[in-house]
């Protein structure tokens, strides 16, 4: 009997022949499709990148606008979350505390979490609210001082929109952020509440009326109401800033723009001792946190027009080329278009400044590592010298660009402002709401009209003797 020889069989899930011709065939014919795409594509895209270029440079405009929308939405949680962090630092500092530092290198990350906890709230609506007005409450007092975001110059070129009623619209739409907590007060339904928006009111009203006047001033020594204008007119050294032009001014709009933010020791709205929490008793969750965001973003905002008002925006204090050319050292521009600029003067300075600064370092990681000797603690020195010089090197090219550093000196002076307004609050006792009110009518309104009296006198003195000239 002949035993006939049968095919080892297929392994379970391995393909056949028919399988494997299939595959090639399914492979090939994606390759094919990929390349013909491949083909069009290199076709449209470059009439697509052509024909957006055209749409977008021909409604400018409206792409600016959409730009710094976008950019004000994402800048304001990260301002309110590095203010809160200053605060809890600054607070724990004048009361002999560490204050956070577990969450994140040195406790950077606990306003974030804080803020994340606040939104991860129970978003409570409590029996008889006007639900309506309930809910659009902080959207409104949110928008509006999100809205002035806009008109803030940072530094040369960086604005949102530049208008030629600029401080006209920043009274405007700081005034739309009170309404907002006044109808949170109202449509709670609850007495606290309705108490602290009612108070919110009678401050806008009251300290309203001084902060404007108060910037009448400089929009006669400016000449506009355009915030770049008022810039522009302050720039030179820190002698032409407003703050020393109209020193009344400045501490009036100090003031009254502390009030307006509802800022201890004017925070009467929220009055934790009489009112509970005021306007925002009945808020909890997301809608909690538009005001409790809004609160520190207003707290920037009002620093940020304190500096474009009166310290000069984006000017620096002083003017450092004349005097690195006093030295003959050659700015960081010249030196970029020149290599040739780095003369005499910076090589001495090298040369005198570098062995001390190298042997102080040494002597510094020496004291500090005890069980290495000199020489290696000098090599160390030697490291680190020319990493900080560098650094500094390559800080010092960067700020010389004219929006990079306007950008620094602004924010170096809002930030200052921002721990300004925090020390007031962790130093300065609440006032009593009649104190408040009657402070502003009886010294900060006749105060303010005085100075518009005596600046547009001085105007006129100053303009005729420069006639008789």
């Amino acid at each position: 009997m002949s035993v006939v020889a049968q095919p080892a069989p297929r392994p379970a899930g391995q393909p056949g022949v028919r399988g494997k011709i299939a595959t090639g065939l399914t492979v090939a014919l994606v390759i094919l499709a990929l390349l013909l795409v491949l083909g069009v594509v290199t076709d449209i895209i470059p009439w697509f990148i052509s024909w957006a270029w055209g749409v977008l440079g021909a409604n400018n405009g409206i792409v600016r606008f959409a730009i710094a929308i976008v950019a004000v939405l994402v800048l304001t949680i990260p301002t309110a979350f590095i203010i809160i962090f200053l605060e809890l630092k600054v607070i724990a500092f004048m009361n002999l505390r560490i204050g956070p530092n577990r969450t994140g290198p040195w406790g950077t990350l606990a306003s974030v979490f804080h803020g994340l906890k606040v939104l991860s709230k129970e978003d409570f609506t409590p029996l008889g609210v006007d639900v309506v007005v309930f809910t659009m409450a902080p959207v409104v007092t949110f928008v509006g001082i999100v809205m002035v975001f806009l008109v803030i110059p940072f530094g040369p070129g960086l604005i949102g929109q530049d208008m030629n009623i600029a401080a006209l619209y920043l009274f405007a739409m700081g005034g739309l952020s009170v309404l907002g907590l006044l109808m949170g007060g109202w449509a709670s339904y609850n007495k606290y509440s309705l108490l602290g928006g009612l108070r919110s009111a009678a401050q806008l009203v009251t300290y309203e009326i001084p902060l404007a006047l108060s910037v009448v001033g400089v929009i006669m020594l400016a000449g506009t109401m355009s915030l770049n204008g008022i810039v522009e007119a302050q720039s030179g050294s820190f002698l032409d800033w407003f703050f020393v032009r109209q020193p009344l001014a400045f501490l009036i709009f100090i003031l009254a723009a502390t009030a307006e933010a509802n800022r201890t020791p004017f925070d009467m709205s929220e009055a934790d001792q009489e009112l509970v929490g005021g306007f925002a008793t009945e808020y909890s969750g997301m809608r909690f946190g538009f005001f409790f965001f809004a609160e520190y973003v207003n707290v920037f905002i009002l620093s940020a027009m304190t500096t474009v008002l009166f310290l000069g925006g984006w000017n620096a204090p002083f003017d450092i080329d004349p005097v690195l050319e006093f030295f003959n050292i050659a700015t960081p521009v010249q030196i970029v278009l020149n290599p040739a600029a780095l003369d005499m003067g910076l090589l001495w300075v090298i040369a005198l400044g570098a062995p001390i600064f190298i042997g102080v370092l040494g002597l510094m990681v020496w004291m500090l590592k005890s069980d290495w000797n000199i020489v290696v603690s000098l090599i160390v020195g030697f490291v680190l010298f020319n990493l900080l010089l560098g650094g500094l090197f390559i800080g010092w090219l960067a700020i010389n660009l004219d929006w990079v550093i306007g950008l620094f000196w602004f924010l170096a002076k809002a930030i200052g402002l921002c721990a300004f307004f925090v020390l007031m609050r962790g130093t300065l006792p609440r006032v009593r709401i009649d104190e408040l009110m009657g402070f502003a009518w009886k010294w900060l309104v006749p105060a303010a009209l005085l100075n518009i009296f005596v600046t547009a006198g001085a105007i006129i003195v100053i303009k005729s003797l420069e006639g008789s000239l």
